[in-house]
């Protein structure tokens, strides 16, 4: 595990206005060199790499920026509106439309079971025919005692 000067094609620039482990760059500690790679993995010598800073003050301001960034995400993404797409040809079978019509199909799945109470219990279900079928508040459900039925075997 030494370094093999491989790591020199990956070699990083310093990000102006942001963290370098903002910025998605990572940190080899054999090769003490910060390398712009998707992998785990230093490819140079192999050593696991460094994806957040070690130092307590620069952990929170990662900590900061990248809650800053899902902040700024989620309001990006609550101003635009939603455009579900459903373009399925059943002669042609893509991955892609495929999937795009699962997520819209369960999108509006989700959004259109209410629940409603039962007429029994008052509980909220969204199936609410089906529990009262079962429900014990129910008058015309026999409840069986479990102490009738069963029996103790004893050994000797």
């Amino acid at each position: 595990m030494t370094c093999k000067g491989i790591c020199v094609r990956y070699k990083a620039q310093k990000p102006v206005g942001t963290g370098r482990y903002a910025s998605g760059q990572r940190r080899c500690q054999i090769c003490e060199i910060f390398i712009k790679w998707e992998g785990l993995w230093c490819p140079c010598c192999g050593y696991r790499l460094r994806t957040k800073p070690r130092n307590l003050k620069y952990k929170a301001k990662l900590r900061a920026r990248v809650e800053a960034d899902s902040i700024e995400a989620k309001a990006v993404a609550d101003t635009q509106p939603e455009e579900i797409e459903v373009e399925v040809n059943p002669k042609t079978k893509s991955k892609s439309k495929t999937v795009k019509a699962k997520a819209a199909k369960s999108k509006v799945a989700t959004k259109t079971k209410e629940k409603t109470p039962c007429k029994y219990c008052e509980k909220l279900f969204v199936y609410a025919d089906k529990h009262e079928k079962n429900c014990k508040k129910n008058p015309d459900v026999e409840v069986v005692s479990a102490h009738e039925n069963e029996s103790i075997a004893i050994k000797a």
